[in-house]
């Protein structure tokens, strides 16, 4: 399968990369409450655990590719999708993407999970297949790719199985992102 893009799916009136993790735990939080309070689709149903869950396993991603050698810039990493995933337009109002080239950037600063990292590592997801509960690179990914595919397209509907993406965290600047964007 020839992968070329990496996506990021974002609502138009914030606008792209904005990430909870970079705020004290208590603005996160409160941004979190808000986003409810808009009912803001798929992010209004996130329970009030959620962004600490989100903190902690940040932080067991970012461990977990240094120790496979990454080389991630900033302590909390901004969400792509690995090519196209039309489910994640329902989860905003007004959606966007923004697609860049996969050669346009620097894999030692991405992380990959087989679906979003929070089922990946989820405790209540138990069906024993090898990708969860771990952290990958690109050239590792490739290769998991190539034995299953594309969730998006063997999982659209979600019923067989919490990953309906690949998810990519890129951990580097929202400024060096939207640089790269730009370009496309």
């Amino acid at each position: 399968m020839n992968v070329k893009y990496l996506y990021h799916y974002y609502d138009e009136r914030t606008g792209p990369f904005l990430n909870l993790s970079r705020l004290s735990m208590d603005d996160a939080e409160a941004v979190h409450e808000q986003i409810k309070k808009e009912n803001r689709l798929f992010a209004a149903q996130r329970d009030d655990e959620y962004v600490s869950r989100r903190k902690a396993l940040e932080e067991l991603a970012y461990t977990g590719f240094i120790k496979k050698g990454g080389k991630p810039k900033n302590r909390y990493p901004h969400y792509m999708v690995v090519e196209e995933c039309p489910w994640l337009e329902t989860w905003y109002p007004s959606p966007r993407a923004i697609k860049i080239p996969i050669v346009d950037l620097d894999m030692e600063e991405i992380s990959f999970t087989y679906g979003d990292l929070f089922p990946t590592f989820s405790d209540e997801v138990n069906d024993e297949k090898e990708y969860r509960k771990k952290i990958y690179t690109w050239d590792e990914m490739k290769a998991l790719i190539g034995k299953y595919g594309l969730p998006q397209i063997w999982n659209s509907d979600g019923k067989h199985g919490p990953e309906r993406y690949i998810e990519a965290q890129v951990w580097t600047s929202r400024e060096v992102i939207v640089r790269k964007a730009a370009r496309e």
